[in-house]
């Protein structure tokens, strides 16, 4: 034993070095976590972070070198993200050839029961006044939910909406099957306004060609659906046609469940989040919302004019859309002869959408999407506010003397000898129409991909489908209001002034646009205060 003495002595003092430095280490933890405590405006946020880190040794190389490769903007796009965006948009196209086949029918299927112009809007306007009261909420369901359970139930309801469309023979029925579409559709599209925002950060600089990809879907989907409705009304029946966007609506909820979920972790939000504020000055720690939620409250999000601007942007685009729901399809079966010329007007609209949304995306990344934004709704105003001029010269007798009847006299023709089903005497006016709603379709689908990219960057971190949801809520609003006033205004002086509504819808686009250009040097004010 005594030789073992000299060897005990040692591991006693290492067991007191131990213990010391174990109670140094649990001071320390102490103390720390009593500093954390202490910091109210890391309180519930700082702890997780500390936990995230703790964890963040046992990732693998491969495993970070995946994210970094995930997440880089040297224009390549990740294998998976590109087969995920893909099939995105193949469920987008196939609901849209539904959605495409009812776009010329809805205010025909309006007037078959009897609606007047207003009673129409009313109906038209049913699906808007659902989603403004639904966007802030399903926005928020879709950032701290999940994408794919919004998008997935908001599609079913959808179809089971579209099913009572068909079934209604009443105002009241009609407008409480058009509200459930609304509910679907504010669930199911904040879902996917956030799936798109993940997959647009990841690749930073395909941002616009990306949203513009997605936006060249619908507008194909509308553009070969719009056709095929007008055939599926002439062998089935009107009501036969919101069957097919119940059928479109269940093969997406399909598709949906096959995409992966692309909502990060509330842990990684708030580990971001906490990053950003640790890089603040304390002295400027009061101006920094408490949450997320206060970041993407859209009372907050209103107080800049970049989020002013596109409110109002958004605002002109739908007033733009109500035009075409609510009176284009009207006048289009007046001067094209009937549903089918209508669908096939709407659905050359949609291949002109292709070539905008193109437009648009490109222009948005080389010249930046308030530029580009800007760009398409002057040409989208060009457009829209001309078709008086083409109903001018529709109603009047003498059109040798007008501007239109020389530059669109050579278009009648072709179009007369490609499209039977316009009369003659119909054919200058119904040239000079269709043009121009062709050149509102290509600058209306430039600016979409346009806003919703410059919306993208300026999404708070964490909240983006919430944040997304206030131009669309904008929008919303004002759609429900449009086709009321759209319907009012041709019923009271669309005889005697033609065009009318034409001309008040692009100068709604005209003034939403310009505040964009106006929200520039509001912008550098604001950087100069703060």
């Amino acid at each position: 034993m005594e030789e073992g003495e000299p060897m005990d002595k040692p591991r006693l003092e290492t067991s007191s070095r131990d213990k010391s430095g174990k109670q140094q280490q649990q001071q320390f933890t102490f103390n720390l976590n009593s500093s954390v405590r202490s910091t109210t405006q890391t309180e519930s946020i700082l702890p997780k972070m500390l936990r995230k880190l703790s964890t963040t040794t046992i990732v693998s190389s491969d495993e970070v070198g995946a994210e970094i490769e995930s997440e880089s903007s040297d224009g390549t796009i990740p294998p998976q993200v590109l087969q995920s965006f893909s099939l995105l948009l193949l469920s987008q196209f196939i609901l849209f050839l539904g959605v495409g086949a009812i776009v010329p029918i809805l205010p025909i299927y309006g007037q078959s029961i009897g609606l007047s112009s207003t009673y129409n809007g009313v109906v038209i306007s049913a699906p808007a006044l659902a989603l403004l009261f639904v966007s802030k909420f399903a926005g928020k369901f879709a950032d701290t939910s999940g994408r794919k359970l919004a998008m997935m139930g908001g599609m079913a309801f959808i179809a089971i909406a579209d099913v009572g469309t068909a079934c209604s023979n009443s105002v009241l029925t009609l407008v409480c099957a058009r509200l459930g579409v609304g509910i679907g559709r504010g669930y199911a599209e904040a879902g996917e306004r956030g799936m798109l925002n993940d997959f647009a950060n990841r690749v930073p600089s395909l941002r616009g060609r990306a949203l513009a990809f997605q936006q060249a879907s619908v507008a194909l989907g509308i553009a070969l659906g719009a056709p095929l409705g007008g055939l599926v009304v002439e062998v089935y029946g009107i009501r036969s046609t919101f069957l097919c966007v119940s059928a479109a609506a269940a093969v997406a909820v399909a598709i949906y469940s096959i995409l992966p979920e692309t909502k990060v972790t509330s842990d990684d939000d708030e580990m971001s989040e906490m990053k950003s504020r640790i890089g603040r000055k304390s002295k400027f720690s009061s101006a920094i919302p408490a949450s997320r939620d206060d970041a993407a409250d859209w009372k907050q999000l209103l107080t800049t004019s970049t989020w002013r601007s596109l409110a109002l942007a958004q605002s002109g685009a739908s007033f733009g859309f109500a035009c075409k729901i609510a009176v284009v399809p009207i006048l289009a079966n007046e001067y094209l002869g009937g549903p089918t010329g209508a669908g096939l007007l709407l659905s050359a609209a949609g291949l002109a959408g292709l070539i905008g949304a193109s437009l648009g995306g490109w222009l948005s990344d080389v010249v930046g999407s308030r530029v580009a934004a800007i760009l398409a709704g002057s040409l989208s105003t060009m457009g829209e506010s001309s078709n008086d001029g083409a109903e001018v010269l529709a109603s009047t007798s003498t059109t040798s003397s007008s501007l239109l009847d020389r530059v669109f006299t050579p278009l009648a023709n072709f179009w007369q000898s490609h499209n039977p089903l316009v009369a003659a005497e119909h054919s200058p006016g119904a040239a000079a129409f269709t043009i121009l709603v062709l050149l509102w379709s290509m600058g209306a689908s430039a600016q979409g991909p346009a806003l919703t990219a410059l919306a993208q960057e300026k999404a708070p971190t964490g909240s983006e489908a919430t944040a997304l949801g206030l131009p669309r809520a904008s929008g919303d609003g004002t759609y429900i209001l449009a086709p009321l006033i759209l319907g009012y205004v041709s019923d009271r002086v669309g005889v005697t002034i033609p065009g009318i509504s034409c001309t008040l819808a692009g100068a709604a686009i005209i003034v939403g646009s310009m505040t964009l250009l106006l929200a520039v040097a509001s912008e550098k004010d604001e950087n100069q205060c703060n």
